[in-house]
């Protein structure tokens, strides 16, 4: 179905498919500026589909009809929040969630809740402790895994292109499925087995459920499901490996393990981050040397950052605080590639964001991508400018959107941290080039990514 479609290549599915089917419809828009239905049946879905993606159909909207618009989803009144005043307004209010873990929950048909508030933060608590534990334990993996892409690389010769989404695909793979889920994957047919089955599923996820093409083909289904069973079956098997064991490598599914959660939500929660950590730590890396290469200035910077912090000497845990500016880069990264660009919320009971009155059960949008793009709140919004991350209110306002702080969901914890890891024995050794005349595409999806591949060069320091 269309109307079920369009939303699974948002960070909507688990809200549509559990409030806008299962709650009373209705027309009124509250008073809400927006635009009316196109069709009776799918709402403004065909304008979605014509504008691209969720992302560029609320760019749109928002610059005609201000920061609080609304729209329909087939029969449903649905709000869009663009500024970060509005956002403030309904956040502060509101319980938050992890878009990433309801989304892929109902997109894999998993059917545990998030439990009450206790449950959830005991589950906040434990990923907190997985992501730090995973990180610490595994570090000395981590770098040798970054110095042997850098030694990779400097094999090539100047006028090399190298793939760049590829590659840090593959670093993200190998990578993540080792500080997850442990020693199975030092297997590298164990990466490329896992690897090719992540692939099958996020590939469906983003295009299958877009045009409903997965149901229509018997042979893509079984695929679909056939990877989605390896996929599980892999981490039910080192789930139970695990229990009762003492390793010596703590890893993420550890930490899962060794809380007060049932097979059924361990298994969940380490699929969930499984899939979310690779796909976010791969995009951030690319994106991340993709901005710098597009800026000698940047680059310098953060050289000479990492050679004050560093010296001659290996980053270590303890350095990585030192990394200011680096860090500046990669949430400037998130923001000018607008790694998620679209979150979503349901309005438990009435609310109000300015003059507007949001009715109970309607599906509140986080129009992230907007925001992140708002000249008001970000001066020459398109220019990747690290130093405006100097401010503190500035980072104050990103903590808020839940790219930072508190409210940063684990999986971009975890990339921030692999990711730092990696530029810090890159641009240490190499210059970061980008290949002359190309033009790299966005494509707007669950994270944001290039429609092609997206090349590069790169150059010995000394």
């Amino acid at each position: 179905m269309l109307d079920f479609a369009i939303f699974a290549v948002t960070f909507l599915l688990a809200l549509v498919a559990a409030v806008l089917y299962l709650y009373p419809a209705s027309r009124q828009a509250a008073g809400i500026p927006g635009i009316t239905p196109t069709e009776e049946k799918d709402g403004n879905l065909p304008d979605i589909v014509k504008s691209g993606s969720l992302h560029e159909f609320l760019v749109n909207l928002h610059e005609g009809y201000g920061p609080v618009v609304s729209f329909w989803f087939g029969r449903r009144l649905v709000v869009s929040l663009g500024t970060v005043d509005a956002l403030k307004q309904h956040i502060n209010p509101n319980k938050t969630s992890d878009p990433f873990e309801t989304m892929l929950k109902s997109l894999l048909r998993y059917q545990s809740d998030g439990g009450n508030v206790n449950e959830n933060h005991m589950r906040k608590k434990l990923y907190e402790s997985g992501v730090t534990n995973s990180l610490q334990s595994n570090f000395a993996l981590l770098l040798k895994l970054s110095e042997e892409l850098l030694d990779k690389w400097l094999s090539y010769p100047d006028s090399q292109h190298v793939p760049l989404c590829q590659h840090m695909l593959g670093f993200a793979m190998k990578s993540v499925t080792q500080m997850v889920m442990g020693s199975t994957f030092e297997d590298d047919q164990e990466v490329i087995h896992f690897q090719k089955n992540h692939g099958t599923v996020w590939s469906e996820i983003g295009k299958g459920f877009l045009d409903g093409s997965l149901d229509k083909s018997i042979t893509r289904k079984k695929q679909y499901e056939d990877a989605l069973m390896q996929l599980e079956y892999i981490l039910k098997k080192i789930i139970k490996e695990r229990k009762g064991r003492n390793f010596s490598q703590h890893v993420f599914i550890d930490s899962l393990v060794q809380g007060n959660l049932n097979d059924q939500q361990i298994l969940e929660d380490s699929m969930i981050f499984s899939l979310a950590s690779c796909i976010i730590t791969a995009k951030l890396c690319t994106w991340a040397i993709c901005f710098l290469t597009t800026s000698e200035e940047v680059q310098k910077k953060l050289y000479e950052e990492i050679d004050q912090v560093l010296g001659k000497d290996p980053i270590t845990p303890e350095k990585i605080e030192q990394l200011r500016y680096c860090r500046q880069v990669l949430c400037e990264t998130v923001r000018t590639a607008k790694l998620t660009p679209v979150s979503a919320r349901l309005q438990d009971i009435e609310g109000k964001v300015d003059k507007f009155i949001i009715p109970r059960e309607t599906l509140v949008l986080y129009a992230l991508g907007v925001v992140l793009q708002d000249p008001s709140t970000w001066p020459l919004p398109h220019k990747f400018d690290p130093d405006r991350f100097d401010d503190e209110s500035v980072m104050k306002t990103f903590s808020l959107l839940g790219f930072s702080g508190t409210q940063e969901c684990p999986e971009l914890r975890f990339a921030y941290m692999v990711t730092t890891v990696l530029l810090s024995v890159l641009v240490r050794r190499l210059h970061l080039l980008s290949v002359e005349g190309q033009v790299i595409e966005t494509k707007y999806e669950l994270v944001t990514s290039s429609k092609e591949e997206a090349w590069i060069t790169v150059s010995k320091r000394y």
